[in-house]
């Protein structure tokens, strides 16, 4: 059970910089606004920092609808409901900065027509999260608990969060069933510590204690813990609807 984590702290830098000496420039994967006037909608992840990056990393939803010539991104953010304020994050910015030198990966790119339709649906969803007065890191409501709750909303993103996403399984204190955040399955789940998802996107997983084991057929690949996705390289392409 400890095999990816392990294996993980390769990757992950843990010590050596603040938080405020960390990079977030941009990765350079975003269409720039000022030549694509299509609408956007790219979903991405990336290692958490510090520690947290040995098992987890950070999700986030960018939009641009058509003609914009800003993004506007959506996330969660925890260290907000420290301070008292709403760590629901809505605002123009950088869609594909690094989380923290973290390189982010794309998980989802759709463009097109259609898609302005869809960002509407994000922001409703977005605006109307239920668990914003409550932030845990393990086994959430957390970050990824936010864009897998607009995943389930809005299936046409087809929203496959890699077992990495820690979070994305906690459906509620009282709801144990529900779609699979990707929209094309169902799973099962206990607080977000136990339990089977099944899904064409997602292939099938097993959550134990928050870490999630299992195999994508479909993908070729094997879904483990601390490492995410382990088989053949995914390439995501601009797709539309």
């Amino acid at each position: 059970m400890i095999a990816g984590p392990l294996l993980a702290l390769g990757e992950v830098k843990i010590m050596g910089k603040a938080w405020w000496e960390a990079s977030r420039q941009s990765s350079g994967v975003s269409p720039n606004p000022d030549e694509v006037m299509e609408a956007v909608i790219q979903v991405f992840a990336a290692r958490a920092f510090s520690w947290r990056g040995i098992l987890g990393v950070h999700t986030w939803i960018a939009v641009k609808p058509t003609n914009a010539s800003e993004y506007t991104v959506y996330q969660l953010v925890g260290w907000r409901l420290r301070r008292g304020e709403d760590p629901v994050v809505i605002q123009r910015d950088i869609p594909d900065r690094l989380w923290y030198d973290a390189v982010p990966e794309l998980l989802v790119d759709v463009r097109g027509e259609g898609v302005d339709e869809l960002i509407k649906k994000i922001d409703k969803a977005a605006k109307n999260y239920p668990y914003r007065n409550t932030y845990s890191v393990w086994p959430g409501p957390n970050s990824n608990t936010f864009i897998a709750w607009i995943g389930r909303i809005v299936p046409e993103l087809r929203l496959d969060l890699p077992p990495t996403a820690i979070g994305k399984d906690w459906l509620g204190r009282i709801k144990f069933f529900s779609s699979t955040p990707s929209g094309t399955g169902y799973q099962f789940s206990v607080l977000g510590l136990f339990g089977i998802l099944i899904g064409v996107e997602e292939g099938l997983e097993i959550n134990i204690l928050g870490l999630n084991f299992g195999i994508d057929v479909f993908d070729m690949s094997l879904r483990l813990p601390g490492i995410g996705r382990l088989g053949f390289q995914r390439t995501i392409r601009p797709r539309t609807l």
